[in-house]
């Protein structure tokens, strides 16, 4: 049952049930929420998200005053939820400045939460090319200062890293693992407040998150593991292509290329199959006709237009294709030497290459399938974010041997 009216509004809007397990939300929240948002348009749909995170920062503050830390910390968490989930809708060039001002709002909620931790994160720059990334070292659930496993997680085309605390940091601190998690090129407040596009070569980027990993005394420089979700599905193993440092390494879902769902999607639209193996080269008239088709379907058209063309710093579709064709792990695949586990969910599109990269994975290797009779069929299992994070977490347990019982 669709909890916002609106299509894309609510693929918007029930991403944060995801989070109900793990302290971002409760589902009547979002409930009211869609109903405060009704019929609206966008501008609405981000009034009403940022009308309840501002309502649950003042409820904290006034728990906090009252000497209620563990109240006031569940408050702001859901406070940079409700901010996170609010600007969405918004993505675009010329950079909307609500959406500024919201993701500044989610980072101080965030923040504001996090000193309230028994052992407080340390927020993060990483030195990165001239500048530095933005990121936060979470250390792990009650043995915050032992030295233990790493998990660095990064997301994909529009998550930040307040998606990656619910998604995975929470139930990762659990299990005893540290977490380091960073916007990088083309993510969160790297993009908004420092305009870095994406990227391909994640190689470079991941070699740089390590470095300053290994700076921090309770980091167990042979447990470190790189976990993606998303785009991060490619990001991640492209990044442990060239990084030997890394004992494992997960790919939500396993993406060997970005281009690839394109070429297949234009194939539908009745683009000849070998004028869509190289879209950027396409004939003018076809680029035409696909973009007369993105901008009139609303999810296409955020997704490409909006988000895409933003992200990647170009303002046409064939410089989209030609920066997407740069995505793929051709060339790269044997270099990826670490235990590598790839996930598939049944009904999401960027899964259509997981077995295939699969097979090609010459590390050792597992293959982990999500279905939507387990509630988990859909894009990084998010209607199911528990059982991906406890089959993931003993995957990666079993690799680490990490409180496993000793084999007599």
């Amino acid at each position: 049952m669709a909890l916002f009216r609106n299509h894309l509004h609510d693929e918007f809007g029930s991403w944060p049930l995801a989070y109900i397990p793990y302290g971002g939300a409760d589902y009547g929240e979002i409930a009211a929420v869609g109903a405060a948002v009704g019929d609206g348009d966008d501008s609405a749909f981000h009034a009403a998200w940022t009308q309840a995170a501002e309502r649950l920062s003042a409820n904290a503050q006034e728990a906090l005053g009252r000497g209620h830390r563990d109240s006031a910390r569940g408050l702001f968490l859901k406070a940079s939820c409700f901010h996170a989930a609010a600007f969405h809708p918004l993505f675009g060039e010329p950079v909307d400045p609500r959406l500024l001002a919201s993701f500044r709002s989610q980072t101080a909620a965030f923040e504001s939460a996090l000193a309230l931790d028994e052992t407080p994160a340390t927020s993060l720059r990483i030195p990165f090319e001239g500048t530095t990334l933005p990121g936060y070292l979470l250390p792990a659930e009650r043995r915050g200062h032992e030295r233990r496993p790493l998990l660095i997680l990064l997301s994909g085309y529009d998550a930040t890293i307040t998606d990656l605390y619910f998604g995975s940091v929470v139930a990762a601190s659990r299990r005893g693992y540290h977490c380091l998690a960073f916007d990088g090129p083309g993510q969160g407040g790297a993009l908004y407040e420092q305009g870095l596009r994406q990227r391909p070569d994640w190689e470079t980027v991941v070699r740089a998150v390590v470095d300053h990993a290994l700076t921090f005394d309770i980091v167990d420089p042979q447990r470190i593991v790189l976990s993606g979700l998303s785009l991060g599905g490619y990001l991640a193993p492209r990044g442990a292509s060239g990084e030997p440092r890394l004992a494992a390494c997960i790919a939500d879902p396993g993406l060997s290329s970005v281009a690839s769902g394109f070429s297949a999607a234009a194939v539908q639209l009745g683009v000849p199959v070998e004028l869509a193996a190289r879209l950027s080269d396409l004939p003018a008239q076809w680029i035409e006709r696909l973009e007369t088709f993105i901008a009139n379907d609303p999810k296409l058209h955020w997704g490409v237009m909006k988000r895409g063309y933003w992200v990647h710093g170009v303002n046409n579709l064939r410089d989209y294709f030609a920066e997407a064709e740069k995505f793929t792990l051709d060339g790269r695949i044997d270099s990826i030497r670490c235990p590598t586990l790839i996930t598939a969910a049944e009904n999401d599109r960027l899964s259509h290459s997981a077995a295939a990269l699969f097979e090609a994975l010459k590390c050792p290797k597992q293959l982990l399938r999500f279905t939507a009779a387990e509630g988990a069929g859909t894009h990084c299992e998010m209607q199911n974010r528990s059982l991906l994070n406890q089959r993931v977490l003993d995957w990666l347990d079993e690799q680490l041997q990490e409180d496993l019982p000793k084999k007599a």
